[in-house]
Order: structure tokens, then C-alpha cells, then sequence
């Protein structure tokens, strides 16, 4: 019988997409596993699969719609015999159940005009290296071969961003794919700029009388700024009561291990490595949660969660937003480890192809701006987490030891702390663990 094709949830937090792209037109036939569109969430594009093979009877949403509820009906399937004469399309598209009748049929019916956007229940699939699906082109003016641009999701946001045609791009990525390289290639030759903007609208929510309309230009918000203007919101002023720890740490016995483990990588191939100070400091959290365990807790209005590990995410910046793979099971990973981990995540992080359960959840969070030369800083806590360490930058100070006053290279941490779950001793002695691994990264070893 007809199959309705709903909104499918990405993650368990997911409430609303957009429908980026679709892949398939009506009419088309689809077996289970074919890509057949694009769903960009707060913090990710991801491709969907279909799960059941059949035609595309009827899309009923369009590409780029965004607040698609999740659950909505976005299209029908149909199967051999079956036409859209067996679906009652008013009872599905007012949200009500959907009645189907006995097909009248013997051949399924191939109806044009594409309106919208549909799939099957998805999987996500986001395979690093993995070329996207050919985008169908969405101003039908564009000039484009066999009517269709074929763009990465990135290059698509990136040139809506900056106002470039993606008709007058040359792509260099597989079968000509537009990808990122090619929009910074445009912007600094100014390429494929379009030849005339349209009027600005004021944001309603804008005073024109202190911000003329020509005096700014405004970026609309996408899904992933929404999400962290909501959270964090929601976090520092409504519900979670914080207050900061700052403690210095000296550097100069970690960079000195650090120096002497990178030397003994090879020069190229799959055992070659880096590690970084952000590496180490990770590992340092984790082995500072397993001895505070107390640090490592989650407040629930029935009970406080003490985690059984410690699962660490990293703050990443990307373009439009922030958003922190985590690295599982911390405590038990090497640095060489942690450190492919993270590089290896946060690559897909900037190109929105991480899978959800590899940013969603984790016990503790670490957001390092030394390499922007922060010298300290006190990070919003990242519900439902406890605590989250923010790392300064690593300078040469004068210390005094001994009575003497010597030259030693210093970073300044801050803990922000759930004050419902961690309270300001229990902050302190992670601070001071925490501090033990870093002046002396042998102990992480015990």
C-alpha cells in the first residue's frame, strides 16, 4: 500500500530540519540505501537513505524548507500498481491519519512538478572523503549543465553566505564538483559574484531609528546559531546557577614530554603523529575526572548522575557556530589516540559531517582559546554536563620558588561549574588534579 515519508529525527533531541536537498523527483524509482536528499540540522548536514524501494508518488514539501516538524509527512512511496489516486492527501497533509484506498490501477502514475521534499525513516551516513550527491538546481535560470550544479552542502552555504552565483563556478572536485577550495578561489579573484542584490528588509526586531537599514548588512540565522542562542540562553540566565575557578598551571616539564614524544614519529605514513598541548589536556581532564569522580556528575531533578566515564567533548569552531565532538572513554585512550581522534573529527566538524553521536551527550567539556592568545576566559556550562574547563594561553611569566623569582611558561585555566551538582570544593579538587597531570604528564601513566 502507499507509504507515507516522514520527517525522520536525526538525533533524539531533534525537533525540527530543514530540507536541504532533494535527490530524487517524482516519479523516480528508489531502492532501500539510495540517497535521495539532504537534511541540514543545528549542527550537521546529513544524507538520507531510503529503507524501501518503490516510486516517488508525491514530494509535499519543498527543497529548502526550513522548521519541518519531525514526524511530518514530506512525501509518499508507492508501490508497483499504485497511483496518488489511492491516497487521501487532505488527511495527510492537515496531520491527520492518512487513508488509503483500494488501488484503481494497474500501472503506478508518473505525475510532474516537483513541490517539495520526502524519504524514508534515514540512517544517517556521513563518510568522511565521500563525494555528495548531485544537487538539483534550485533557480531554474541558472545556466547549468543537464539542469543541475553539483556543489558540496559547504560550498552551497558558503556561497549563499557570500553572495556568489554557483552557475558561474568552475568546479575542481569529482565530475567537476563544486567544493570549498573553489568558493575561496572566488572569492579572492571576485568571480561568480552576483551582478545585483536584491533590497535589504530590516529585520523586524531592528530599530531603524538607531540602525538605518543601509548601515548594516544582516545574515539570516541558520539552524545552528538558533539552537546555541536558545541553549545557552536557556542555560546561563534560567537554569543552571554557575560560578568560576581559576587556578595557573606551569607548562614547561609537559612541552618538554611533548618534544620528546613527537620525536619519535616517523616522518610520513599511517604511524606519523603530532600531539598537541590540547591533546594532553584532554587526557588530563579525563584522568582528573576518574579522581574526582564528583566532578564527573550530572544534575537531574530525580537524582545526581555520577558517570562511569569520562567522556570528554571539544569545543570546535566552525563557520556559523561552535559544536563539540567528544572523545569516549578518555580516561582509557593513549595520547596518539586522542589526538587522530580529534583531528579527525573536527576535519568532519567543518564541513557539517559529523554523525549525532559523535557531538551529543559526553560528561565534561574543554574549550581552548590559547592558540588565539586568550589569556583566560569562563566558558558557558554545556548542559547537561557539570562542569567545563576553558584553557588560556600558555606565556612565560615570573613565578617565585624557592624565594627566587624564575621565568616559567604559565597557562591559566577556568572551571565553570554547575553549582546544583559541583560545588566549589569538589571544583577545587578536580582543578588541583587536573593541575598534577599537567606539571607532570608521567603521572598519567600510573
Amino acid at each position: 500500500m502507499p507509504t507515507p515519508i516522514l520527517m525522520p529525527a536525526l538525533s533524539p533531541t531533534m525537533e525540527e530540519g530543514t530540507l536541504a536537498k532533494w535527490n530524487v523527483k517524482e516519479g523516480d524509482a528508489v531502492s532501500s540505501g539510495d540517497v535521495i536528499a539532504e537534511i541540514e540540522t543545528d549542527k550537521a548536514t546529513m544524507e538520507v537513505e531510503a529503507v524501501d524501494e518503490g516510486v516517488v508518488g508525491k514530494i509535499l514539501i519543498g527543497e529548502g524548507t526550513e522548521g519541518v516538524l519531525v514526524n511530518a509527512p514530506i512525501a509518499v512511496l508507492l508501490d508497483d500498481g499504485e497511483s496518488m489516486d489511492d491516497v487521501d492527501l487532505a488527511a495527510l497533509s492537515s496531520g491527520g491519519s492518512p487513508s488509503f484506498a483500494t488501488p484503481t490501477s494497474s500501472a503506478p502514475q508518473d505525475e510532474g512538478g516537483v513541490s517539495g521534499v520526502s524519504f524514508q525513516q534515514p540512517h544517517p551516513h556521513p563518510e568522511e572523503g565521500a563525494p555528495a550527491p548531485v544537487a538539483k538546481d534550485r533557480p531554474p535560470a541558472q545556466p547549468v549543465s543537464n539542469g543541475r550544479i553539483i556543489a558540496s552542502p559547504l560550498a552551497r552555504r558558503m556561497a549563499r553566505l557570500e553572495g556568489l552565483e554557483l552557475a558561474a563556478l568552475s568546479g575542481s572536485g569529482p565530475r567537476g564538483r563544486i567544493v570549498k577550495r573553489d568558493i575561496e578561489s572566488a572569492l579572492q579573484s571576485g568571480a561568480g559574484k552576483a551582478v545585483a542584490a536584491a533590497p535589504q528588509v530590516a529585520p523586524a526586531s531592528v530599530d531603524a531609528r538607531l540602525y538605518p537599514p543601509e548601515s548594516y548588512e544582516a545574515v539570516k540565522l541558520d539552524g545552528m546559531r538558533k539552537v546555541i542562542a536558545k541553549r545557552l540562553t536557556q542555560s546561563f540566565n534560567r537554569e543552571v546557577p554557575h560560578f568560576p575557578l581559576n587556578i595557573d598551571i606551569e607548562l614547561d616539564t609537559l612541552l618538554a614530554a611533548r618534544a620528546r614524544i613527537n620525536a619519535t614519529s616517523p616522518k610520513e605514513g599511517d604511524g606519523a603523529f603530532k600531539l598537541s598541548v590540547n591533546d594532553f589536556i584532554i587526557k588530563a581532564s579525563a584522568m582528573a575526572l576518574k579522581a574526582v569522580p564528583a566532578a564527573n556528575a550530572t544534575f537531574t531533578d530525580e537524582a545526581i548522575l555520577l558517570h562511569k566515564h569520562a567522556d570528554i567533548g571539544v569545543a570546535v569552531a566552525i563557520d556559523g557556530g561552535l559544536i563539540t565532538p567528544i572523545i569516549w572513554k578518555a580516561e582509557e585512550k593513549g595520547l596518539k589516540q586522542i589526538s587522530a581522534e580529534i583531528k579527525d573529527m573536527a576535519g568532519r566538524a567543518k564541513i557539517r559531517k559529523l554523525k549525532p553521536e559523535e557531538y551529543q551527550g559526553g560528561t565534561f567539556s574543554v574549550s581552548n582559546l590559547g592558540m588565539f592568545g586568550i589569556k583566560s576566559f569562563a566558558s558557558i556550562v554545556n548542559q547537561p554536563q557539570g562542569a567545563i574547563l576553558s584553557v588560556g594561553a600558555g606565556a612565560p611569566r615570573v613565578v617565585v620558588k624557592d624565594g627566587k623569582m624564575e621565568i616559567a611558561t604559565v597557562m591559566t585555566v577556568t572551571l565553570t561549574c554547575d553549582h546544583r551538582v559541583v560545588d566549589g570544593a569538589v571544583g577545587a579538587q578536580f582543578l588541583n588534579a587536573f593541575r598534577s597531570f599537567i606539571e607532570e604528564p608521567a603521572a598519567m601513566l600510573l
